[in-house]
């Protein structure tokens, strides 16, 4: 009997979707080696391989079976995909072009390795970053930079603005598939894209009011508010625009700072400059990476109170996800002082996941941990943090807990689903 190699859903799926893989036509026990690759748009290679025995009957389904070893072990569906690490150290997988799917070949091998050597049966799966119907429209409005994804239906949504961090650029991956869920969302630019700025001197909270009126203007966007949604550096800018403009009605931060960083913030004539931080305190990992996190001065200290976010300005409310093994920023203890600032005003308690053994660069589901990477502008790598399977689980809970509380806020929906974690 021939092997093959089944998937559930066949054909393409979203990437953030799982996706059930199993092998028939073994002999009973059969110990097989299964391989994932995939190359990015830069032709990067990533990798990744368990190793594994078939049933009494000759199946292996990755759903029952527990991978016995490799770049992964235990009953892990979807590890041949979380666990999938780069070949050239230091690059991150990340999804350049959301209007082409990523291809994973699978590879089914006999024996275990290194001892695997025959090819038993392969399968290309393909997993795409727009759901059927989501449009993508470039977004060239006034000063705004952007990408907008809209789901299919003639409805409007609830709309969001997704922010990353200071990487700079233009990242759609996130957007396009939070567009798949229900929601029309904004990727906008901030730097180091087309004629924005090159560098990251100085923020005009102005740019980010043009955006939100975008979209609070666009016949597709559900109002009377937007939802945002920010990581790193974009988290302090959404802290900064919940805190001082019209029209947000909640506000999800990931991994980032309750104060202003790295550049003075402008809006009027009101100026919130950086928080200060000395790089002579930053130390190097055995491995060679730099380690910001203790660049940073305290933000509750009197000469850094000025770079403090006025949290209790904003309106609407805050989840705060939070990687208990961020070595980029102390995302725990910023989101501590968040809490205590806004309850010291008479204000809700935000919500607050803390998600152990995560690094900094929580992604939407299935993406590998980037344990450390060369940071796009400062060119020099970076440690993020981490550990593979813990940060997989933060980051698939992380996914339906940013859903619920959007859905909650910007739809009326209130179901609450509790965090696993």
């Amino acid at each position: 009997m021939a092997v093959t190699v089944t998937l559930e859903p066949a054909g393409r799926c979203r990437w953030d979707e799982p996706v059930r893989i199993a092998v028939r036509g073994l002999a009973p026990g059969q110990p097989v080696t299964l391989r994932a690759s995939l190359r990015d748009e830069k032709g990067a290679l990533f990798r990744a391989h368990a190793r594994y025995c078939a049933d009494a009957a000759g199946l292996l389904d990755l759903e029952r079976a527990p991978a016995l070893g490799g770049s992964f072990a235990g009953l892990e569906p979807m590890g041949l995909f979380w666990a999938l690490e780069p070949e050239k150290p230091l690059t991150r997988l990340v999804k350049r072009d959301v209007q082409t799917p990523f291809a994973v070949e699978l590879e089914v091998l006999d024996g275990h390795e290194p001892e695997a050597q025959r090819l038993l049966g392969r399968a290309v799966h393909e997993r795409d970053f727009l759901a059927p119907g989501v449009r993508r429209e470039p977004v060239r409005a006034g000063r705004v930079r952007a990408t907008l994804f809209l789901p299919p239906g003639s409805k409007p949504f609830p709309g969001i603005l997704d922010l990353f961090g200071s990487s700079g650029g233009l990242c759609e991956y996130r957007a396009s598939l939070l567009a798949g869920h229900g929601f029309a969302v904004l990727a906008l630019a901030y730097f180091r894209f087309e004629d924005l700025p090159e560098h990251l001197n100085d923020v005009c909270l102005e740019y980010f009011e043009e955006a939100v009126d975008f979209m609070l203007q666009h016949p597709k966007v559900k109002g009377p508010g937007v939802g945002l949604l920010g990581f790193s550096k974009g988290g302090d800018l959404c802290l900064s625009m919940a805190s001082f403009l019209k029209g947000i009605t909640a506000t999800v931060v990931i991994n980032a700072c309750v104060a202003n960083t790295i550049a003075p913030l402008h809006y009027k004539d009101m100026i919130i400059p950086g928080l200060s931080y000395d790089l002579k305190k930053h130390t190097i990992t055995e491995s060679g990476f730099l380690n910001f996190v203790d660049i940073w001065e305290n933000p509750l200290e009197k000469t850094n109170h000025q770079s403090l976010i006025p949290l209790e300005k904003a309106q609407g409310p805050f989840l705060f996800i939070v990687s208990m093994d961020d070595h980029n920023w102390k995302s725990e203890v910023y989101a501590r002082i968040a809490s205590e600032r806004l309850q010291a005003h008479g204000k809700d308690r935000p919500q607050i996941i803390y998600y152990p053994g995560s690094g900094h660069c929580i992604d939407p589901p299935y993406f590998p941990l980037s344990r450390a990477s060369v940071h796009a502008v400062l060119g020099q790598p970076v440690f993020h943090g981490g550990e593979p399977k813990a940060h997989s689980k933060a980051q698939a809970d992380a996914w339906q807990q940013i859903q619920t509380f959007f859905h909650k806020h910007l739809n009326g929906k209130n179901s609450v689903r509790p965090s696993k974690l």
